[in-house]
């Protein structure tokens, strides 16, 4: 009940209770099997995905799908989807199908990042292991300050922010140059990235708090 089987554990727990086969095979007798329990989730790292969707962003969109499912399937990291332009959708359930994730995305509408970091906020848990990353073109709709609140929120929590412009049609990254100035001021970083660089980022994160 408290969560699958620690092999590697449950192996160095019955060491001592080995037996030899007829056929000369050393075999390990489980008397005492380890489980994972599911507290121990705690102390995974919780990756936030928050993708503008707004018109401009149909190729970012792609690029954030792709990345998710890829991030999605490393240990010890719990990812999260969750999109936005003035509306905000958690997408979570399917990360790991990256094709039926993008045929659920709705392009089009406005843009409004604090919105969707909101959210994001809303699925903290555990502030120093969470990290939280915004693709977007940081046109946004609303009130800047709005905007800025939640980045401040984030980061004095200890949450790791980073901005991202995805690439558009063409390869070019496209984003409003003065909000991303006032981000950067804010503690979040803004830099535009491919999916192997954002994948060293997040490794970076990680082994940086184990030091």
């Amino acid at each position: 009940p408290g969560g699958p089987l620690d092999l590697p554990r449950t192996l160095r727990a019955n060491l001592a209770h080995i037996r030899r086969r007829e056929d000369g095979r050393v075999e390990v007798v489980p008397e005492r099997p380890v489980f994972r329990t599911r507290t121990a989730r705690r102390n995974d790292w919780r990756l936030i995905l928050v993708v503008d969707v707004s018109a401009s962003m149909e190729t970012s969109v792609v690029w954030s799908a792709l990345t998710a499912a890829i991030l999605g399937g490393a240990p010890m990291l719990s990812t999260h989807f969750l999109t936005f332009s003035t509306q905000v959708a958690d997408l979570t359930g399917l990360v790991a199908d990256p094709l039926s994730l993008l045929l659920e995305v709705k392009v089009g509408g406005g843009t409004h990042i604090a919105a969707g970091l909101a959210h994001a906020r809303s699925l903290v848990t555990v502030p120093d292991r969470a990290l939280v990353v915004v693709v977007s073109d940081f046109e946004e709709g609303a009130a800047v300050e709005g905007l800025l609140a939640e980045v401040g929120a984030l980061v004095s929590a200890g949450v790791r922010l980073l901005g991202c412009a995805a690439p558009a049609h063409g390869g070019t990254p496209r984003y409003s140059v003065p909000v991303t100035r006032r981000l950067v001021a804010a503690g979040m970083p803004v830099a535009a990235l491919g999916p192997l660089s954002l994948a060293r980022w997040v490794g970076a994160q990680v082994r940086g708090a184990a030091r």
